[in-house]
C-alpha cells in the first residue's frame, strides 16, 4: 500500500465513522426525517418498516465499513458500503430543495454537496485497484495465456512426434 493510500483512507473514513456512530446513538431523533425514505425502501428491500431500526442499521454499517476502510481491509467492498449508506443519509439530512429561505437553502445545499463529494471519494475508492490489475484484466490475461500455452504445447507435440519418427528411421537404418 502506498503512503498516499495509507494516509488518505483513514482521512476519508473518519467522517463516515463519526456519522455512523452519531446515527446509532441518535436514531430516535433522526427517525422522523428518515421516515419517508425508510417506508420507501423497507418494502422493496424486505426490511422492517421501522425508521429507528433502519437509521441504526445504516449507522452501524457506515461506522463498521469506515473502520475497515481506514484499516485497509477490503477497501473496495467497504467503499461500496460507505457509498450506499451515504446516499440515503445525504438525501434525508440535507433536503435543500424543500427550503424556502435563500440563506438556509444555500447552507443546506453546501452540506449536501459536501456529502456528494464524499460519495465521489467513496466511489473512486471502490474502483481503486491499488496498482494491481482488476478481475476483468486478470480473466482476459488468463485466457490469452491459456491460448498461448495450448499453441505452444501443440507445436512441441508435433515436434516431438517428428523427432520420434526420425529416431525410428535412424534406428532402422542402423539395424539394416
Amino acid at each position: 500500500m502506498t503512503v498516499v493510500r495509507r494516509l488518505a483512507r483513514p482521512m476519508l473514513a473518519a467522517i463516515f465513522i463519526k456519522t455512523g456512530i452519531d446515527q446509532v446513538r441518535n436514531a430516535r431523533d433522526l427517525a422522523p426525517s428518515a421516515q419517508p425514505v425508510a417506508h420507501a425502501v423497507a418494502g422493496p428491500l424486505r426490511l422492517p418498516d421501522d425508521p429507528v431500526l433502519l437509521v441504526r442499521l445504516n449507522g452501524a454499517a457506515m461506522a463498521g465499513a469506515g473502520v475497515l476502510f481506514a484499516l485497509g481491509r477490503l477497501p473496495r467492498v467497504t467503499s461500496v458500503v460507505l457509498a450506499s449508506t451515504l446516499a440515503p443519509s445525504a438525501y434525508v439530512n440535507h433536503p435543500f430543495w424543500t427550503e424556502k429561505d435563500k440563506t438556509v437553502r444555500g447552507e443546506v445545499l453546501e452540506d449536501f454537496l459536501k456529502d456528494v463529494g464524499l460519495l465521489g471519494g467513496a466511489l473512486l475508492a471502490a474502483v481503486d485497484t491499488a496498482g494491481k490489475p482488476g478481475l476483468a484484466w486478470r480473466g482476459k490475461r488468463a485466457g490469452r495465456d491459456a491460448k498461448r500455452f495450448a499453441k505452444l504445447a501443440t507445436r512441441e507435440a508435433a515436434h516431438a512426434a517428428g523427432s520420434g519418427k526420425k529416431d525410428l528411421q535412424l534406428a532402422a537404418a542402423k539395424v539394416a
